[in-house]
């Protein structure tokens, strides 16, 4: 199979990527990427599906080989509201964003894969290649599926991957289970009665009560909940008052709320519900929480993740695939995929001396272009090269 494929050179690919990254579009709004994404699966003769979830693409190809499995390879476009700090020739040319995650390189990957596979589609089943809008915050992963995903596009198992900073160029990760967490956010406005600074005792002080709960909520994690199931609750942002001499009525909290076990997820939110009951209660104050339950946390399928991780071998060596990273308390929409079928989501390293994800020096390393396409072929010949799934 891999020798008659027509594999895209670096160039095209870096071009692709460094095009994608001049012009980033945050959640929903990947018009230019998505015209430039099913420009090319057109090109490359692919059968091309648009418009799930607005901006989602999803192209279908099928083996030569005849029936088989269908499967699903996944990679976000979306960038962030983030100004780039980089002074590359390709840097984002939109004040105010960027493509901060690496998603203009996950495209980047699946297209040089797509356009590989089609030149030779040696194998039995179905491969759908799904480029996915708004995987920052919005969850677009979520909106394909509300649009018909896997409904329209019936699939037996689906695959993602993600660069991962820190790791070096040539080494990948692979977790048997639990890779990304669960995360929730919430808003919460504390009200009291606000008074003069000078006399403290005509108002309640919903300041000070804001500054007890904040100080307080570390303790629901690190006393309350099972040591080796990891959890994090953070206060992100802390606005009240806006002048010297004036205790103010009303203070604005949020944050998030991560973890993996979703029973654990559950008892978080109620202990932090009772905690801000209990809070009001003392200082008379009224409380107003709006509080979402976002994405669930990623689990790996056991057995397909086996696959991948051999797979990855295949592709960048021996000892070149770690099998024992820790979970990431970052989270991601694939989530939601993962919960449909069999899914597996690996890290692919982006140098020991990236930029952190998010960051606004992060750029993308062109070196995985080339590994992350083959992974992708090779993942395709190990699963479908039979007509049947592991099980």
């Amino acid at each position: 199979m891999l020798n008659t494929i027509q594999w895209p050179g670096q160039q095209a690919m870096q071009a692709w990527r460094h095009d994608f990254h001049r012009h980033p579009e945050t959640a929903f709004q990947e018009h230019r990427t998505s015209a430039r994404v099913i420009e090319l699966l057109t090109s490359f003769g692919l059968e091309v599906h648009t418009g799930l979830a607005g901006t989602g693409v999803v192209a279908v190809l099928k083996g030569l080989r005849g029936a088989g499995p269908s499967i699903g390879l996944r990679a976000d476009m979306d960038a962030l509201n983030v100004t780039e700090l980089n002074q590359c020739e390709h840097a984002s040319t939109h004040t105010g964003r960027m493509h901060a995650c690496g998603h203009d390189g996950h495209t980047s990957m699946l297209l040089g894969a797509a356009q590989a596979l089609a030149s030779h589609p040696d194998f039995a089943g179905t491969v759908h290649f799904i480029f996915q809008p708004a995987e920052e915050n919005e969850g677009g992963a979520r909106a394909m599926i509300e649009d018909g995903l896997f409904k329209r596009f019936p699939m037996d198992a689906v695959y993602s991957m993600h660069n991962w900073p820190g790791l070096p160029v040539g080494t990948a990760a692979v977790h048997p289970g639990p890779v990304m967490a669960a995360f929730d956010i919430f808003d919460l406005t504390l009200i009291g009665k606000g008074c003069h600074a000078a006399m403290p005792h005509l108002g309640k002080d919903a300041l000070l009560a804001a500054c007890q709960l904040v100080t307080h909520l570390p303790a629901l994690i690190a006393r309350e909940q099972e040591v080796h199931k990891p959890a994090v609750l953070s206060v992100t942002s802390f606005n009240a008052g806006d002048t010297y001499n004036v205790m103010p009525e009303a203070i604005k909290l949020r944050g998030t709320v991560r973890c993996f076990d979703m029973p654990q997820r559950a008892r978080i939110e109620q202990r932090f519900r009772d905690a801000i009951a209990a809070t009001c209660a003392l200082h008379g104050l009224e409380a107003r929480l709006d509080y979402r339950v976002s994405y669930p946390a990623t689990i790996n399928n056991a057995i397909h993740s086996e696959v991948c991780a051999d797979v990855l071998t295949t592709v960048l060596g021996e000892g070149q695939v770690r099998r024992d990273m820790v979970p990431s308390m970052a989270s991601e929409d694939f989530a939601f995929m993962a919960q449909e079928c069999p899914g597996v989501y690996i890290w692919l390293g982006n140098g020991e001396d990236s930029a952190s994800l998010h960051n606004p020096k992060y750029d993308f390393n062109d070196a995985n272009l080339p590994l992350g396409m083959r992974y992708w072929v090779e993942l395709v010949g190990a699963l479908l090269r039979d007509g049947k799934l592991p099980a």
